[in-house]
């Protein structure tokens, strides 16, 4: 992928064709996105002690969530979601990847941003679904019923 122009004659040279901001940031997004998973999945390699974690003597343990793990369970929701409704994806693009409010990401997607509102609320619930399951869902509904 190409995101800005590169002098003839060098290797890999490309000449980008954007047909306005809107697909300029979508295609950051992308790029972004893919930048990041592709991240997670080097560090989490065997080779590159996938497996192990530094641990530093320190007076009290701090547990931090796994990132990388974090980041392929996404990237792997957002595929899935893709075939359900394209768009929701494209806006998780130009929302977290390429940094676009929410008024700046409708403008790419055509829609209203009452609309994009609706989208966005739809593709956070379904993502926290499928990454953190449904079981998670039910058992803090259990907390509050008691």
């Amino acid at each position: 992928m190409c995101l800005v122009a590169t002098p003839p004659g060098e290797p890999g040279a490309c000449q980008p064709q954007w047909d306005s901001r809107g697909h300029f940031f979508a295609a950051a997004g992308q790029a972004m996105r893919r930048i990041l998973v592709e991240n997670a999945r080097r560090k989490k390699r065997l080779k590159r002690d996938g497996d192990l974690a530094r641990q530093e003597l320190v007076d009290i343990p701090v547990e931090l969530p796994d990132l990388r793990e974090a980041r392929l369970a996404l990237d792997a929701a957002l595929d899935r979601l893709k075939s359900i409704d394209p768009q929701a994806v494209e806006l998780i693009h130009l929302r977290s990847f390429a940094g676009l409010s929410l008024a700046e990401a409708a403008k790419p997607l055509r829609i209203s941003s009452r609309s994009v509102d609706h989208v966005r609320a739809f593709a956070r619930a379904w993502l926290h679904r499928e990454i953190v399951g449904p079981e998670s869902e039910r058992q803090k509904n259990k907390k509050f019923v008691a």
